[in-house]
């Protein structure tokens, strides 16, 4: 069937299935599939389950085949015929509530529709996107369409830890040729940097003792200090002119917390404690490295230079924990890695850097870069189909510094499904989508899938 005579049908065809897709929205939102690992012999809980059963069970009522996975790591639901295969990556799990009198429209795992909007723990991240991108095929499966190429939903359960479950699908499950996940921003990211997670090591021979920041991937808004030369620490702070807060007990360096993708925006409170602990005298292995090669430099440039390319930007540097307890003095960074960049350049140049002051690289996590040229088939398809629908002629695909589903598989971008205009309300207190610009990106997954399979 013609595109110019199906194209036509899309929208009414989309509009009798809407109330569908909210309801099934609203259900799974309710499971609260927040990872609980082993719990009652499940990898990563009994509600992460509960939401791989109920999505596959909404897949099998709208016409899908599904299967699931023995052990409970992913499942997939799939449509159409042929050697080829279109995937669709998306992922059930979700992060905690958080604090819940912070919830000002509804409770995390009740959902509610207020002034158009749906509101709810999940609803943009990710299981929102992926329920949309799921009712687009079954217009397209209303409308009539053959697919000429199969198209498979595979759904992740613990996108939001470590990734186990695409890892284990990638170890014995067909891959797809091509596809999307709708677990970013559009037009569409044709470049992910890559991720390095490690942290740097060394004996303790000092007699502080410091525990500072929560993760790898958040600059620290808070280090604290509770040691010797208290008041030279405060007169130090005052005179480098960084934030601080203090009582009887503890002096809190102050910072501000950003995502590691985009450190620069971020103050790095670890960073700003290691500086004044020098400036009144004290070193250490940490210190020595942080104030010789760091400082607040969020690219590093003493220690890379200027790695950069023109696809994905800078090279970025977090350091987004510290410990000095008896035995250890340990730095966990976070590293952006542009998509051009050699991995093991980069180690080799952090690893003979951090060595010249007894600290030893050992890496906790690393994921590949992923980039896909703007000429390719699969990048042209999906901008053109995205530039059609919102008559958004200028925007192109753009690069990231995040991490999505498009690395676990080859010729995989992220695709959606937030707009430019859009707050990014993931991980937040009131997370929602808005449900007319949900229904465009419904509308756009429709075409794409649709030109896609052809």
């Amino acid at each position: 069937m013609p595109m110019n005579n199906i194209s036509e049908s899309f929208i009414p065809e989309l509009r009798k299935i809407e109330s569908d897709f909210h309801q099934a929205l609203m259900e799974l939102v309710k499971i609260p599939s927040v990872i609980n690992e082993g719990e009652d012999g499940f990898p990563f809980g009994r509600d992460i389950d509960r939401a791989l059963r109920k999505t596959l069970e909404i897949c099998e009522k709208l016409g899908f085949r599904t299967f699931y996975d023995p052990k409970g790591y992913y499942g997939y639901a799939e449509i159409g015929a042929g050697k080829e295969m279109i995937g669709v990556l998306g992922h059930l799990d979700v992060v905690p509530a958080g604090k819940l009198d912070e919830w000002v429209e509804s409770s995390p795992f009740q959902p509610a529709i207020k002034d158009g909007k749906m509101y709810g723990r999940g609803t943009q991240d990710d299981k929102g996107p992926t329920l949309s991108a799921l009712f687009a095929v079954k217009a397209l499966m209303n409308l009539g369409v053959i697919f000429k190429k199969r198209v498979r939903f595979i759904f992740g359960t613990d996108e939001e830890t470590l990734w186990r479950c695409m890892n284990r699908y990638c170890e014995i499950e067909e891959i797809p040729s091509m596809g999307f996940t709708p677990d970013s921003v559009f037009p569409l990211v044709y470049a992910e940097k890559g991720l390095l997670q490690l942290t740097l090591e060394g004996r303790n021979e000092t007699d502080l003792r410091i525990t500072g920041g929560h993760a790898f991937n958040a600059v620290p808004d808070t280090a604290r200090y509770g040691g010797p030369k208290f008041a030279e620490l405060q007169a130090a702070l005052d005179e480098l002119g960084f934030g601080y807060e203090t009582n009887d007990l503890q002096i809190a360096v102050l910072g501000k917390s950003v995502h590691a993708q985009v450190t620069e925006k971020g103050i790095n409170a670890i960073n700003r404690l290691l500086i004044a602990l020098k400036q009144i005298g004290y070193t250490s292995k940490t210190i020595e490295f942080i104030n010789d090669l760091v400082k607040e430099d969020p690219f590093a440039t003493a220690i890379f230079g200027e790695c950069e390319d023109e696809a994905s930007g800078k090279l970025k540097f977090n350091v987004g924990k510290l410990e000095l307890n008896e035995e250890v003095e340990r730095l966990s960074i976070d590293i952006r890695i542009p998509v051009t960049a050699d991995k093991e350049e980069i180690v080799a140049k952090l690893s003979a850097a951090a060595a010249g002051y007894g600290l030893e690289y050992k890496e906790f996590d690393y994921l590949k870069s992923i980039y896909i040229p703007k000429d390719d088939f699969l990048i042209k398809t999906l901008i053109g189909v995205y530039q059609e629908v919102t008559g958004d002629m200028e925007s192109q695909p753009i690069s990231s510094g995040g991490a999505t589903y498009a690395r676990a598989m080859d010729n995989f971008v992220a695709f959606g499904a937030v707009f430019p205009n859009q707050t990014k309300t993931e991980h937040q207190p009131d997370e929602h989508i808005e449900l007319e610009e949900m229904f465009k990106a419904m509308l756009i997954y429709a075409k794409a899938i649709y030109q896609l399979t052809r």
